[in-house]
């Protein structure tokens, strides 16, 4: 069906995004938007960052920024991967522009074609301030979605001032929770051109298992306390956190274990340093790390569980909250980023301050002791399904395509705006 009858033509611009060589990064990105392209035509630019000599360096560190085709299908939708200078460690505030001119060419001619409409970035810098400068350039709206790396970002010098600036350009600022939409008006983003629209749960994909039959995939003892957490074995995720709080837990559940679910992510790999810090604790035998896990199978882990935790320093919206929620876990999670707006009642779990190691382990300590009604927990997940979101995202970019939004004019009043946030 040709676009112009379906609706508005949409660019997704993002560089966390799944590939042939990266299968599993950016899910997130792909399972927002690719329900979007149910709904409306859409093109992927996933622009990889690239430096002459980039191959010589894999020689030493095998799997650095390896690096995609150029062009892929995925589920039938059209994603590139056009290469931008990004020279490691150094010039990082120059990415911002260096996407934009690296993607300019073919984003002009996906213009021509009549398939680019609404340009939608993902993450507010370097994606989003390229976004907003290509849709300038290429007179189309350019929205922006915020997703959490824009706190810490937001604080650096260069980078948090090309950051704010791009959002100040964009035609409409999407943020998945409302703390980050308040980030957005702190950096001079007006709150008519900022909504809260967070991310969606697949209840099909996501519901409990049989508990014995997945206890036994993972080798978990039947009748053990089962934590589990699921994410990049990254620091910022915070397994080490919970590993930190076992033997306390272990004083008072003698037959606790915890789940680690994940493999490296592009913010690092901790792995061997989790397994050595479960050494150095004495607590090795009650850490099970079983891997990366395909998205379909993720529900085995957490049926697995009695309790879902996230340690994490930094969040946007954690998807995997909701997806814990909707396997029928309680959840307890640090109070950072849009933790507490998912966790948002006593009956679904625990929220502690980020830092202090003694509430998570007496809030993991009460989460493993309480009964909990975990068909209330999943019906909770239910009613944050994709559906609504996803509408409300058809929305947004069908409004932003007919008005003049790209050359500045007002973009409109969406229903949630970030002022009820």
């Amino acid at each position: 069906m040709p676009p112009r009858e379906r609706g508005p033509a949409v660019v997704v611009l993002s560089s966390l995004f799944p590939s042939a060589v990266r299968p599993r990064a950016g899910l997130f990105v792909r399972e927002r938007m690719f329900r979007v392209a149910r709904r409306l035509p859409l093109t992927v630019v996933s622009p990889v960052p690239w430096f002459p000599g980039q191959g010589l360096l894999r020689l030493l560190r095998p799997g650095y920024r390896p690096m995609p085709p150029r062009r892929e299908v995925q589920e039938g939708i059209e994603v590139h991967h056009p290469r931008f200078l990004a020279l490691p460690a150094v010039g990082r505030w120059l990415d911002g522009w260096s996407m934009a001119l690296a993607c300019l060419p073919l984003l002009a001619r996906l213009r021509r074609e009549g398939r680019l409409e609404v340009l939608d970035a993902h993450f507010g810098y370097p994606d989003g301030f390229a976004a907003a400068w290509l849709g300038r350039r290429l007179g189309v709206p350019a929205v922006v979605t915020l997703r959490g790396t824009e706190v810490p970002l937001s604080r650096t010098r260069l980078r948090g001032r090309l950051l704010a600036a791009g959002l100040r350009r964009a035609a409409r600022v999407l943020a998945v929770s409302a703390s980050l939409a308040r980030l957005a008006r702190a950096l001079g983003v007006p709150g008519s051109r900022i909504e809260v629209v967070p991310n969606g749960v697949d209840g099909e994909r996501f519901r409990p298992a049989d508990r014995r039959a997945a206890r036994r995939r993972f080798g978990l003892p039947e009748e053990a306390r089962v934590l589990v957490t699921v994410g990049g074995l990254c620091e910022r995720k915070g397994f080490h956190r919970v590993i930190e709080r076992l033997p306390g837990i272990a004083r008072r559940f003698p037959d606790v274990h915890y789940l680690v679910v994940g493999g490296p992510s592009p913010e690092g790999d901790w792995s061997g340093r989790l397994r050595a810090l479960a050494a150095r604790l004495g607590v090795a035998g009650r850490v099970r790390f079983a891997g990366e896990l395909a998205p379909e199978d993720l529900r085995w882990a957490l049926s697995a569980a009695d309790v879902f935790v996230l340690a994490s320093r930094n969040e946007g919206w954690a998807n995997v909250l909701l997806e814990a929620m909707a396997c029928g876990l309680p959840v307890v999670a640090t109070d950072v980023g849009g933790n507490r707006e998912v966790v948002c009642r006593p009956e679904l779990g625990i929220i502690v301050p980020f830092g202090d190691g003694g509430a998570l382990e007496a809030a993991l300590v009460e989460a493993l002791g309480r009964t909990w009604d975990r068909a209330a927990i999943r019906a909770h997940a239910l009613a944050n399904g994709w559906e609504g979101r996803v509408a409300r995202l058809e929305a947004i970019f069908r409004e932003l395509a007919g008005t003049g939004a790209a050359r500045g004019e007002a973009a409109g009043a969406p229903r949630r705006r970030a002022e009820a946030a």
